[in-house]
């Protein structure tokens, strides 16, 4: 009888040091809401290729920060953290030096073999589960000795050669000849987010590319590492475009908490000659905070500003409100405790820098289209429409479905 094939064990190796020159504790830098190091530790956990996953870091908040992530997912046991040693931990050292040390380390404690290893870096916050799948299977089940993530490049290289005679010059291409892209050889660039090595021949050869290396197609378009704060603004520019994240749904909240101005309203307020404030808000927002309280999930306005028009607007909308307040997660914390409520299951709404605290408690973050950049970074999901203009009212279809429908709305609702 012939024995099925051993399955491989294939270990993926997160690098993620605390400290950094070009973006200070660059892995816990939030792209999408998610922190860098939790981006990376969630493509290798989805990899069906994937047997266990090894963050190794010199810091803990970056530990700590990636076994919550693995919680959260139910993956706990799939996922290790190793001390870096200071030797291996500063700017100098190599990658191959902590994935060696992490490889090492896995299989002392474990005591079990590993036949691939992998290097997956936090810097590429678009790796995405198909590039792990993509390299750890040309090493495990395809024949190749290593292989590395590449994309499609068509773009014409020159290097500044004024110190010498030849001066500037053409890398990849004469400078005397311009072919068409399409008569071009096809150039592909490395994209520095995954790396796949045979075990053995990476403990022999200390490096990451050595034998037959395979090359693992990506989309281009996901082709970005984070050197310094430029390519960081430029990740976050890009998230809501390249992440696939998921809207909330009825089943993952429990209350939804909105913020007032900026978040209800365009964050303009008008003064008469008098001194009295005016705002503007959307009729949709009423459908659908109407919509939301039907349904039968407990809401708050939670609001800095001590101001009438939001205690107004709170009752003609029948929501509970807390304005005049400092410090808003406080009092969010509180709120969840009078209510039996558990804070990651709350959805919170707001724009501007002092719902940040807010942010970091609540379970589903949620910035308008129109918030502030930082806040727009630390949410877990983003309005195509900005306060004032219908944002609550398109929350509340996430949740709801597009037509508002559910169970306990039977009458027309007020606006």
């Amino acid at each position: 009888m012939t024995q099925p094939a051993k399955q491989p064990t294939v270990l993926a190796v997160i690098p993620a040091r605390g400290g950094s020159k070009g973006v200070p504790a660059k892995n816990l830098a939030q792209v999408g809401g998610v922190p860098l190091v939790v981006r990376a530790v969630r493509a290798c956990l989805a990899s069906s290729e994937v047997t266990a996953v090894v963050v190794t870091t010199d810091a803990p908040a970056v530990a700590e920060t990636a076994r919550a992530a693995a919680e959260a997912l139910g993956e706990s046991g799939r996922l290790h953290c190793v001390q870096r040693p200071e030797a291996i931990a500063g700017d100098t050292a190599t990658s191959e030096a902590a994935v060696l040390h992490a490889l090492d380390t896995y299989e002392a404690e474990h005591g079990k073999a590993v036949d691939v290893v992998l290097l997956v870096q936090c810097t590429s916050p678009f790796v995405a589960r198909e590039d792990i799948d993509g390299v750890a299977a040309a090493v495990a089940r395809e024949g190749a000795d290593t292989a590395v993530t590449v994309a499609p490049f068509h773009g014409f290289l020159w290097r500044d050669g004024s110190a010498v005679e030849d001066h500037n010059y053409g890398v990849n291409h004469d400078k005397k000849v311009r072919p068409r892209r399409q008569d071009r050889p096809e150039d592909l660039l490395e994209t520095g987010a995954a790396y796949a090595m045979d075990a053995a021949g990476f403990r022999t050869h200390r490096h990451r590319f050595f034998g037959h290396t395979a090359l693992v197609r990506t989309d281009p378009a996901r082709v970005l590492e984070i050197d310094d704060p430029h390519d960081l603004a430029r990740a976050r520019a890009l998230a809501p475009l390249l992440d696939p994240a998921p809207l909330p749904t009825r089943e993952d909240i429990d209350a939804v908490v909105l913020d007032f101005d900026g978040t209800q309203t365009d964050d303009r307020v008008l003064i008469d000659s008098d001194g009295r404030e005016t705002v503007a808000v959307h009729r949709g927002d009423g459908l659908g905070i109407a919509a939301l309280r039907k349904a039968g999930l407990p809401l708050l306005i939670l609001s800095t500003e001590q101001n009438p028009v939001v205690a107004a607007r709170a009752h003609k909308l029948r929501v509970p409100v807390l304005h005049g307040i400092d410090r808003k997660d406080l009092a969010l914390k509180q709120w969840c405790d009078e209510q039996s409520i558990a804070p990651e299951r709350v959805l919170y709404v707001g724009n501007d820098v002092n719902d940040l605290p807010c942010f970091a408690l609540a379970g589903w973050p949620v910035a308008v289209a129109s918030a502030h950049d930082s806040v727009r970074a630390a949410a877990r999901a983003v309005t195509t429409t900005p306060g004032g203009f219908g944002a609550i009212r398109e929350i509340a279809a996430w949740l709801l479905g597009p037509t508002l429908t559910a169970p306990s709305v039977n009458t027309p609702l007020p606006r």
